[in-house]
This record gives structure tokens, sequence and C-alpha cells, in this order.
């Protein structure tokens, strides 16, 4: 590989001649070798550094301590960066100094050196007209762009991307509640046997679990919203001129078209990060119910002959090696296990979190990791479970009237009629003797046939 030299405060380094970032970059390369590809940091923090970027370069210029030359070319790289036209430059892994500081000096030195190029300069020039800390970095730090970062790439990952999603398997669900309002089923509870409802109200609690996590989630929003931008190194705002928080974080609400504004507090913006703990606990609520919603459909369809089999999913692969014609409900599986991710990043994340000391929380690339993580793992989770599994589910009507019939729990029904022992000893004596609840009623004398159909009708044990 043929190599160039860039050099910082420690020395010189040996860079990748085709690659625009700089010594810091390499640096880090070379002392954190932590994970594989999988682990570099997510381009959704790059694009929003790329807003950061450009909002500072506009402030400084219109705040006077910086030129027009050097805030166009900052501007200008910046628009290719959230163009994808230089993803290939941003390598560093989450895995590096806990205020990411490394991720920002990347950002910095790409765009210096792109716009040194852009201007007719060589990356093997000693000196280039945009420096990454005096130019591209003026007016800021690692300590307040960083968590900056953090809240617009969250921000823009839940609105575009995971919000949508989770709606669509909400919506899917709904059609199915609304579709089988009517189809009368045995509930259960404690895994037993207990009244009726419809097949359409028991899928509707999973539509209500979903709209709190929802609701939840939107709330959650508004505080990620605020930026420490302006802070600089320790919330005070050294070195940052007057109005550049303000101006700055204009421009990226203008820009993103969301509403970001300045934070309440600058110190609680670099040393803690509640709102985005807030958000994942939201998150991860939808997760809860999700698990919840993909186990009761696992269960709903086992067997298909020997266990429940209510409702009948699509059959999407061969379920087994061994077993010729055995279907598994993998979405469900699927689905849980993606859960239980997000409540395994949920521990990291809080623990991280809670780990801020003095002016700096020094686990910002970790809880930002973990946080993007979750959004695009429940994201797709739901996204293919809706698809693949509740589009083409269908009930299983033989087998819903089958276990109707068969209930012991329609005894309930007779409560009001002949008292909770006598309905519990009719039910006690059908279990025992392996009869109906109609003949077991009828032979204990408490009931005339008549009596008994005109008491017991499933339809009528359920409210609309």
């Amino acid at each position: 590989m043929d190599y160039r030299i860039e050099r910082d405060t420690l020395g010189e380094v040996k860079v990748p001649a085709d690659k625009y970032w700089g010594a810091v970059t390499q640096r880090s390369l070379n002392n954190f070798p932590i994970g594989d590809d999988r682990f570099r940091m997510p381009m959704e923090v790059i694009y929003a550094y790329a807003y950061i970027k450009k909002a500072a370069a506009y402030a400084n210029n219109k705040l006077g301590v910086l030129d027009d030359e050097r805030a166009e070319l900052i501007m200008r790289v910046a628009d290719e960066i959230l163009e994808g036209k230089l993803d290939e430059h941003f390598p560093l892994k989450v895995w590096q100094t806990g205020s990411g500081t490394q991720t920002n000096m990347n950002v910095n030195e790409v765009i210096a050196n792109r716009g040194h190029v852009l201007r007719g300069g060589k990356l093997t020039d000693k000196e280039k007209f945009l420096h990454p800390n005096d130019h591209v970095n003026r007016s800021q730090s690692s300590n307040d762009t960083f968590p900056t970062a953090m809240h617009i790439a969250a921000y823009i990952k839940t609105v575009e991307y995971f919000l949508p999603r989770v709606q669509f398997l909400y919506d899917t669900l709904k059609q199915k509640s609304d579709e089988y309002m009517k189809i009368v089923k045995i509930g259960r509870t404690h895994f037993m046997d207990a009244v009726p409802l419809t097949l359409g109200q028991e899928i509707s609690g999973y539509v209500a679990q979903l709209e709190y996590g929802i609701e939840a989630v939107r709330s959650a929003l508004d505080h990620v919203l605020e930026l420490p931008l302006g802070g600089t190194a320790v919330g005070t705002g050294l070195n940052a001129p007057d109005g550049f928080d303000k101006l700055a974080i204009s421009k990226i609400a203008e820009w993103t078209g969301y509403p970001f504004r300045p934070t309440r507090n600058k110190f609680a913006g670099l040393a803690g990060h509640e709102p985005l703990v807030n958000l994942h606990n939201a998150i991860k609520t939808l997760a809860v119910a999700f698990f919840k919603i993909a186990n009761d459909i696992r269960i709903l369809s086992s067997g298909p002959r020997c266990a429940i089999g209510e409702i009948v999913l699509p059959a999407n692969e061969p379920g087994s090696s061994i077993m010729p014609g055995k279907v598994n409900p993998t979405q469900s599986e699927m689905a849980t296990m993606v859960c239980s991710q997000v409540f395994g990043n949920d521990v990291a994340l809080t623990v991280g979190a809670k780990t801020g000391h003095m002016e700096l929380n020094v686990f910002k690339p970790m809880i930002i990791y973990n946080v993007l993580t979750s959004l695009r793992l429940l994201a797709d989770a739901m996204d293919s479970f809706a698809r693949r599994a509740i589009l083409g589910m269908n009930p299983n009507d033989y087998r819903i009237k089958m276990h109707l019939e068969q209930s012991l729990m329609l005894v309930t029904v007779l409560v009001p009629y002949i008292g909770y022992e006598k309905a519990a000893e009719i039910a006690k004596k059908a279990y025992a003797e392996n009869k109906t609840l109609k003949e077991a009623a009828v032979e204990l004398g408490y009931l005339t046939p008549e009596e008994f159909d005109k008491i017991v009708r499933p339809e009528k044990m359920v409210k609309f």
C-alpha cells in the first residue's frame, strides 16, 4: 500500500495515500483494533457530524471568526459527506476514546484534506489551506459536538426509520383485529382455559400495547431535540463567540427539517445522557410489547394439530432437516431474539449513561451505538414480522370452534343463575367424567337442556 506522511502534535504518522483522514484518525486505527467492521462508528453519527460542521462553519463565518473561502469549502465537503460520497474515509471503531474525540477529528481531518484538494492542493502538501482544528473545529470541542451528533443521529433514525416500521406493524395488526372482531374463541389465563373473547379483541390488545410504546417514543423525542453544541470543553462555551450555539443550531434545524434547539443546560448535555436513556427506555418498552405479541402468535399457531393451532402462519421455509413437512414460527423466534438483544443493549447503555464523571460522560460512543443498533434491529424485526407473519396470518376456524365447544370455562356464565358452587360442581363433573357441560348440568338436575342452551351462548358472552 502507498502511504503519505501526516503530522499531529505527537509527530509523524503513515496514512494510506488515497484516504482523506489524517494523523489522529490513523493513530486511532492503530491503537484501537477492537472488533471488525460491524463495530465501525455508525454512519448516522458521521452524517450528523456533517450537519454540525456545516452549521459551525456558517455560524463562525457570520460571527467573523472564519473567512468566506474556508467556510464555503467546509460547507461544500459537509454536503459531500451527506451525499454519501466520502463514506470510505470514516473507518473508526465505536471502541475508542469515550468522548468520541477521534471520530470528531476523523471528520475534521477528512473535511480539511478534502477541502484542500477541492481548492487544487495535494494530500502530500506540507502546508494545507484548511486546518482540522483551527478551521473545521473552530468554536467547538469533541465534548459538545459528539453528544450533539448523538442526538441528531438518534432523532433522525427514530423519526425516519424506526417509527414508520413500528407504525406498519401497528396498522397490520389493527387491520387483522378489525377483520377478526366477530370470531369468537376461547380465552386463556395462566395458560389455562378462560372465558370467551373474539380473536379481534385478542389482537386489539396487541395493537394497544404498540400504541402505548409509540406514544412513549414520541414523548421521549422532545428532549432529544435539545443540542449541547456551543458548550465546548466543559459546558462554559470557552472559545466560542457569543451567539454561536443559537445560530449554528438554527441552521441544523433548517437543514435537517427538524426543530432542534439549544439544550436547557450544557453541563448536563456533556456530563449526562438522560434524554437518550429515556428514548431507549421507550424503545425497550416497545420491545417488551413486541416480545409478548410474538410469543402469543407463536403459541396460538402451535401444533398445528397437537397444540392450540387457532391461527395459521405463512409457511416461509422448511422447519426441519429431519422431519418432513414441519414448518416453524420462525418470525416469532427472530422477533424474540431481537427483543432480547434490545434488552441487553439497554443494560449496556444504562451502565454507560450512569458513568458520567464530573463534567464529561466517557461512554458516549457505546451509548449511541446501542441506541442506533436497537432502533435498527427492532425496526427491521417489526417490519419483517408484519410482512412475513401477520399479513399472511389466517384463523383456523375448525380449531377455534373445537376449543370453544370443549372449554369447561363456559360454565362461568351460569354463575348468576345457579351460583358459583353449583357451577364449579358442573365443571368438575364434566372434566372427571369426560362429558360436556350440558350433560353434567342436566345430570346434576341444575338445568334443563333448554335452559342450558338459552344461557350458554358463547357469542353472547363477549362485549364488542
